[in-house]
């Protein structure tokens, strides 16, 4: 095991990377977060340097969490040998087994191979697959739908984060509130209010580059929020270098219709997110 901690290293690390599109690209937004001020206090774990074989980011040692906040105990992988991203998984001190925890990647071993050393360890593993999505580059976001109305286009607010919480799919718990609280402290993020200054339609960044939660209310839905944000966080993101990748649940067909609407890519492979439980937090996580 080896940390890469040489900021000259990470940045050479986030240029090979790119090569292996679109499987790296969980770890490749991690790694860009990493050499943009590190906010979410990330490091890179690999098993030989240049010539690694299995990369493995993950929270900082010395920073404390959560052992039942998944949402922030989160590990992405990529491998070019998955023999060799298990041998990282078995070595001791790379992941924290004594704690609740997600592993994120966009390789179809990744479930069997996590499972098979959870097995091992009697923890846990609840797996999620979705479509993963690339956006092409934005030139501009059409704004003339706010025109003449008392809604305007701003950005997130930690004020948002208990509605944030309660309309996520994944949220509704103390770990996930703050987990989005520092989402929107971090990391760039778009919304649109109405004339009380409450959010109507939203979309943000999360630790891996990622979009994520995107939502309407829904006495807002159909009259194009939605698509408004969406496009200008992409414009965001890539004014700032990072690929908007964005990941959908297979019967979401708002998302997908939206998704070919904007000529996202659909990718050729999927995106997986493993939630790891070791027996002793059994019935204590919110998954």
């Amino acid at each position: 095991m080896l940390i890469l901690n040489s900021s000259t290293k990470l940045l050479i690390l986030e240029k090979m990377l790119k090569s292996h599109f679109p499987e790296s690209l969980k770890v490749y937004g991690a790694v860009m977060n990493i050499n943009r001020g590190n906010p979410f206090q990330k490091e890179v774990v690999l098993d030989s340097w240049p010539d690694f074989k299995a990369i493995i980011t993950r929270r900082q040692k010395e920073t404390e969490t959560d052992n039942l906040d998944h949402y922030t105990n989160a590990y992405a992988v990529f491998y070019k040998d998955v023999n060799a991203y298990r041998q990282l998984l078995e070595e001791h001190g790379v992941i924290n087994w004594d704690q609740v925890f997600q592993i994120q990647g966009l390789q179809s071993e990744l479930y069997d191979v996590s499972k098979a050393v959870a097995d091992s360890k009697q923890v846990n593993v609840k797996p999620a697959s979705f479509k993963a999505t690339c956006m092409p580059l934005i030139s501009t976001a059409d704004t003339s739908l706010l025109m003449n109305s008392s809604l305007r286009l701003t950005y997130l607010s930690v004020a948002d984060v208990d509605l944030l919480n309660q309309t996520w799919s994944r949220g509704g718990n103390e770990q996930c509130r703050r987990y989005i609280a520092n989402l929107i402290s971090c990391f760039p993020s778009v919304c649109v209010r109405d004339d009380k200054g409450n959010p109507v339609s939203w979309s943000m960044m999360d630790q891996f580059a990622t979009m994520c939660h995107g939502y309407t209310m829904p006495e807002h839905r159909r009259k194009g929020y939605n698509r408004l944000v969406v496009l200008a966080l992409a414009r965001k993101l890539h004014s700032r270098g990072f690929p908007c990748q964005g990941n959908i649940v297979d019967d979401n067909t708002t998302s997908i219709n939206l998704a070919k609407s904007i000529d996202c890519d659909f990718l050729p492979c999927r995106f997986h997110r493993l939630i790891l439980t070791p027996s002793a937090f059994s019935g204590q996580v919110h998954l």
